[in-house]
């Protein structure tokens, strides 16, 4: 079967978008632009420049650092909302700020208010993840369909905000080609090329404990073989300290994997967060020679505004603070050296390895947590321990309770585990926004309670509130400073498309 091209899946939908509009309507056009560009910085809970845009009022009404009037009705040229959209790229009055309109946008608004910007009365708008072509639409493109319901709805809010799509730009064409290698699915081709050939092991009896060392820096770490099987996911009603999430409990079957002996430390991760490379805003180098090195075009973190251990100490401590896709990206750019797939484990990988054969709340006796978990019972503690201080769990994993949180790749869901009846195989919750994902064991700065095998954490925006970029950085949780991760190694190897969507599920909805 022929692979669903953009022309078959949007026919109808795109010419409204491009060139200069005659005119322009507010619920298909104007509404999805808006809510995609401006009110992550113009809601009820942020309001830069004490300015709101989620009512008609509030929007034409101004604020603190706007004009009394934000949107005059037939005068686009004097309308902060159209004007501030049209500077150069160095002015501080451009709006946004990071992710310019494109001219066709600008020609949206404009012809809006030029027509009297109509807003139909009792019509809210509710913020939505701006759609970025390069990070979110082109992976899609590049496979093609059959789209998921995820990437259908990716694909309708991009086009809903205008469909942007970079100048003279083919897909597969020749301007894709003069671009050069980047980080996309075919260096993710590539790098699964690389780890075919390389990793040995075939059967689950093949699977032994062993030490890597990266070969970009020479860090050593270690992995430790966990055979597949079943186990009993969540916690029974009558466990202390249990949450409604953590229910119903149900019977998981996992396949074999390695997982990290450790948390990844700061070894291993600063070279990939501080590299003395320019780098865009997405973590991809400015320049990209052609013959550059699979490991050389994985995007990495843009170079940090603070100190990211907080004085906590680096030498052989956790790493700490990063977002989801911070985390994956780094086994991205583990994975395109060593010649083996690594990535976040699913939540229910960490919690049978976490379990390790265990049914109870912790791995260990509760009475010994304490040897076991570096935790905060009495709330003196002010900060992590080096990894492997505290005794390991019966499969020879430490920290798996406690010292710092760690990512898993899964949507947060609320309703626990609803749905799921029988055995689930594999389970995964793949996540369609940003907000919330799943960190687990908790950390340094929590009680007992927290750091149950079945706890499990909703990430927050909260956890990135100083910030100092806007739109907020995509690599750093500057208040999470008891998060971290570990990596896994699944014994069986995805096809690329699957590689990659799990290595890029940290920007979905951002």
């Amino acid at each position: 079967m022929r692979k669903r091209t953009l022309p078959l899946l949007l026919t109808g939908t795109l010419v409204p978008f491009f060139g200069h509009a005659e005119t322009v309507d507010f619920m298909t056009q104007v509404k999805p632009l808006l809510e995609g560009a401006c009110l992550h910085c113009h809601h009820a809970e942020k309001a830069e420049g004490e300015y709101r845009m989620d009512t008609k009022e509030l929007a034409f009404a101004g604020g603190e650092n706007y004009a009394k009037e934000t949107i005059i009705p037939k005068d686009p040229e004097a309308s902060p909302v159209y004007w501030m959209t049209t500077e150069p790229a160095d002015s501080a009055d451009l709006m946004p700020p990071k992710k310019p309109l494109s001219v066709e946008q600008q020609e949206i608004l404009k012809v809006w208010i030029a027509e009297g910007a109509n807003w139909p009365d009792g019509v809210t708008l509710e913020e939505k993840p701006r759609i970025d072509f390069k990070n979110n639409i082109l992976p899609l493109l590049s496979k093609g369909g059959p789209f998921k319901p995820e990437e259908q709805k990716m694909l309708r809010l991009w086009v809903e905000q205008g469909a942007v799509w970079p100048k003279d730009f083919k897909l597969g064409g020749d301007s894709q080609a003069a671009a050069g290698p980047a980080d996309n699915l075919e260096l993710v081709k590539v790098i699964r090329e690389n780890i075919v050939a390389t990793s040995k092991e075939k059967s689950e009896a093949e699977m032994k404990d062993y030490t890597s060392e990266i070969p970009k820096t020479g860090v050593k770490f270690d992995m430790v073989a966990i055979k597949g099987g079943d186990f009993m996911m969540g916690s029974p009603a009558e466990e202390k300290g249990r949450v409604d999430d953590e229910g119903p409990q149900h019977k998981v079957k996992v396949a074999p994997f390695w997982m990290g002996k450790f948390e990844v430390t700061w070894n291993m991760y600063e070279p990939f967060m501080i590299t003395g490379v320019a780098r865009n805003k997405d973590g991809s180098p400015e320049n990209i020679p052609a013959d550059a090195k699979p490991v050389d075009i994985v995007s990495s973190p843009t170079t940090p505004y603070t100190e990211m251990s907080f004085g906590m100490g680096t030498d052989g401590f956790p790493a700490i603070c990063m977002t989801e896709h911070a985390a994956s990206k780094f086994c991205q750019w583990l994975s395109a050296q060593t010649g083996h797939y690594y990535r976040l484990p699913t939540e229910a990988e960490w919690e049978y390895a976490c379990r390790a054969g265990t049914n109870t709340p912790f791995s260990c006796p509760e009475d010994q947590l304490a040897d076991f978990a570096v935790l905060d019972p009495e709330q003196v503690r002010v900060g992590y321990e080096k990894v492997g201080t505290k005794k390991p769990n019966p499969w020879g994993l430490y920290d798996m309770h406690g010292n710092v949180m760690e990512w898993c790749l899964d949507q947060y869901l609320d309703k626990g585990y609803a749905g799921r009846e029988g055995v689930t195989e594999n389970p995964i919750a793949i996540p369609t926004t940003l907000y919330p994902r799943i960190a687990r064991g908790g950390s340094w700065y929590d009680p007992a309670e927290e750091l149950r095998s079945a706890r499990r954490i909703p990430s927050n925006e909260n956890w990135k509130v100083q910030d100092p970029q806007l739109p907020k950085s995509i690599w750093y949780h500057t208040d999470a400073h008891w998060l971290g991760f570990r990596i896994v190694r699944p014994l069986e190897i995805p096809e690329t498309p699957k590689m990659h969507e799990l290595w890029n599920l940290g920007r979905i909805g951002g």
